[in-house]
């Protein structure tokens, strides 16, 4: 049912935030992401704050759009009053769980409480994640009817034995149909892909890109399978009923992963993320990568704006006590410190195609560039232009690229 919340300062009960966080806001884009915490099974790597119908202990599916929508409203009422200047939502994102397993008038109702309380910025990116099995035409239809631009699929594998490790229910032969329905229905299509299954081999992984590609989705991610300490995958291989892909082989993945996108047409534009152009990239992904500000509605979900973190009690029904009592679901919050939001800034610029200006570094930093091209980790025309952009060994090995620039 997900991983700990992180430590931080008591949340107040009203929501407000401190006076730093209004400074610089209308340079910053504003998004929004709801969080659905409802899935039908739980998949066995899954380490998500997600619960099955057998783990809500009291908490309501069909209440929860209701609890969403009043969390919206407060949020706006919040921001108001802690002198954020009022900004349109330039992209909104449900995710979870799943959050196609609510009817979809629901979703549409919370998109509507998004759309009166901060109003939609002109073009605004508004994307679901959906499962497979969890949607059908008409669904779509609604979805794209009501404002919805882009849904994206949890694909994960095209081969039924490594979907069956992840314990995903979905049949595999159903997602070129749920795609063509949702490009019927004018929405753009993202696939997401998990490569490093135990049991997986190359000749899977390949098998799997190459119907992702065949179906000419606008974007495909390809996440690396993390085996999380406490999910039911991690007993399995702590048991020894599955073993674990390697790191060696987690590369050779990817570079495939990226030799095939690349071939296809696909550009790279985040480590784990390629777009079919520039204009099908995932701007709420991008925000979060840039420190944009974004308001998370439900239980665990994660916001910041202006260098203000915080974070929503974790359990359906907690979040439905705080929703009800008229209390602001935060559970805790930072306020990042300078030093904290430069690393953080290193860290995440990094990670995207247009990287990090070199300028912007530490002496320290500008001095470890030469090194990191002669170590073919950055592009060196790129860093003759004066941005650090990674090559794909450098994708490879991003983490300790973002230690050398660090480097004091």
């Amino acid at each position: 049912m997900g991983s700990a919340l992180p430590l931080g300062d008591p949340a107040p009960r009203d929501g407000l935030l401190p006076a730093s966080a209004a400074v610089g806001a209308v340079e910053r884009d504003f998004g929004v992401y709801l969080h659905v915490p409802f899935c039908r099974v739980r998949c066995g790597y899954c380490d998500f704050n997600t619960y099955t119908a057998t783990e809500l202990r009291g908490a309501s599916q069909q209440d929860y759009a209701d609890q969403a929508i009043s969390e919206v409203e407060a949020a706006g009422r919040i921001l108001d009053a802690s002198g954020v200047p009022a900004r349109a939502a330039a992209t909104v994102f449900f995710g979870g769980g799943t959050p196609t397993l609510l009817p979809a008038e629901h979703l549409v109702r919370m998109l509507d409480a998004v759309r009166s309380t901060w109003g939609l910025a002109a073009g605004a990116e508004v994307t679901t994640e959906a499962n497979p099995d969890s949607v059908d035409a008409a669904y779509l239809a609604r979805l794209a009817e009501a404002g919805f631009t882009r849904v994206s699929f949890g694909m994960q594998s095209a081969v039924p034995r490594v979907l069956a490790t992840l314990e995903r229910t979905h049949d595999p032969e159903k997602v070129p149909l749920v795609v063509q329905w949702a490009r019927d229905a004018g929405l753009d299509v993202s696939l997401d892909l998990i490569y490093g299954t135990p049991g997986e081999s190359l000749a899977d992984w390949r098998a799997s890109l190459e119907q992702a590609i065949g179906l000419a989705p606008t974007h495909i991610s390809a996440y690396s399978l993390i085996v999380e300490e406490g999910t039911k995958l991690a007993r399995q291989i702590k048991r020894g009923e599955l073993v674990p892909i390697d790191e060696d082989q987690q590369a050779e993945f990817y570079e495939l992963a990226d030799e095939l996108l690349a071939e296809a047409g696909y550009g790279w534009y985040e480590v784990s993320n390629w777009a079919a152009d520039d204009a099908h990239r995932s701007r709420h992904n991008l925000a979060y990568w840039r420190s944009q500000d974004w308001w998370g509605v439900g239980p665990g979900a994660h916001s910041h704006v202006g260098g203000v973190r915080w974070w929503n009690v974790k359990h359906p029904s907690a979040y439905a006590d705080r929703i009800q009592a008229g209390d602001s679901p935060a559970a805790g919050r930072e306020t990042l410190d300078d030093a904290t939001r430069e690393v953080e800034r290193v860290l995440l610029l990094t990670r995207i195609r247009e990287g990090i200006p070199i300028v912007s570094l530490t002496a320290q930093g500008r001095h470890e560039i030469a090194g990191l091209i002669a170590d073919e980790l950055i592009d060196a025309k790129a860093a003759l232009s004066g941005s650090v952009e990674l090559t794909r060994r450098g994708r490879l090995l991003a983490d300790a690229v973002v230690r050398r620039l660090l480097t004091d």
